[in-house]
């Protein structure tokens, strides 16, 4: 009997360690992402966390004065600080920008992909173009739409004059063209992404619910809202909440095309956090990363609220 144990121990002993490797597979795979997610993001999360409660100098650790929750007090509360206008009037001009891209971000790829998904003649050729500006860098981006909304010698207002609508409108320099101008270069910019993800999510859709539709007579407007947007929900509430975070971080467009003007009337949240931390004279870290903090938490609370509000119509 002892002879057996030991035999069967013996043969099962070799498989084991075998086996043992197969069991980690998962863990190889998902550790390099794992590495540069714990590198670049959750370290500097909390990294970002430590710096808002000091007085932080860049160069000088040993002048660095821990401060506790100061600089959220100076930001949200002081009213006749500085930082509370910078970081008051940056959040009140990024929701600005966010209320008026993400709509328009969201409606019109998906009224592109409506119609693409039908698969009219010439098709793959109108979705490459509506999705070739997303290859172009933002740098790349504000050259073309600083020439064309030239004031003087720019393409829209040649065409608007010889057209008799309009002449020499400042396009980046006034209000509220300077908005206009930059929810147009952005809509221009990224709407083939959205596009994309839309037009595979409505190859989706059961082509049965539309037949039965029209069996009972639905129109048009009745197929969409009760057909199309509940079967792309999921990926509706997606391409709300990345939008709506991509909006938020927006910085390149008016920090080239307008320099925050006319008046910091398009100076973003970004810009002043950017200007705080690195800008010229004493830099403040502590206060541009309790900027961001906020700007963060915000951003949180408004995907929450809109993945809740869309699961909800739908339901």
């Amino acid at each position: 009997m002892r002879l057996n144990l030991k035999a069967s121990n013996v043969s099962t002993t070799p498989s084991a360690i075998k086996e043992l490797p197969k069991r980690f597979e998962p863990a190889l795979f998902i550790l390099p992402h794992l590495i540069i997610f714990s590198v670049f993001f959750i370290f500097p999360f909390f990294y970002g966390l430590v710096i808002s409660l000091y007085d932080w100098h860049h160069f000088f650790p040993e002048q660095r004065t821990f401060i506790g929750l100061a600089n959220y007090r100076r930001i949200l509360f002081e009213t006749d600080h500085i930082y509370y206008e910078y970081f008051w009037r940056g959040l009140r001009n990024t929701l600005t920008f966010v209320a008026l891209s993400v709509p328009l971000l969201v409606a019109f790829p998906l009224f592109i992909a409506s119609l693409i998904n039908t698969e009219p003649r010439g098709y793959k050729l109108f979705r490459a173009i509506f999705y070739l500006p997303s290859l172009f860098s933002i740098a790349t981006l504000v050259l073309i739409w600083r020439w064309v909304l030239n004031t003087n010698l720019g393409v829209l207002n040649l065409t608007l004059a010889h057209l008799g609508v309009g002449t020499n409108i400042a396009w980046l320099s006034s209000q509220p063209f300077a908005w206009i101008s930059l929810v147009m270069m952005t809509v221009w910019w990224t709407i083939g992404g959205n596009m994309i993800i839309f037009t595979a999510a409505l190859k989706d859709v059961p082509d049965m619910l539309y037949e039965s539709a029209d069996i009972d007579g639905a129109n048009l407007f009745q197929k969409f809202f009760r057909i199309t947007l509940p079967s792309i929900r999921n990926q509706l509430v997606y391409i709300f909440i990345m939008t709506t975070l991509a909006s938020f971080n927006v910085f390149g467009q008016p920090q080239l095309a307008t320099g925050g003007g006319p008046q910091q009337t398009t100076t973003v949240l970004m810009m002043y956090i950017r200007n705080i931390a690195f800008g010229g004279g004493r830099p403040r870290p502590g206060i541009a990363t309790a900027m961001a903090v906020c700007m963060g938490i915000i951003m949180i609370i408004i995907s929450i609220a809109q993945t809740r509000i869309i699961k909800r119509m739908g339901d």
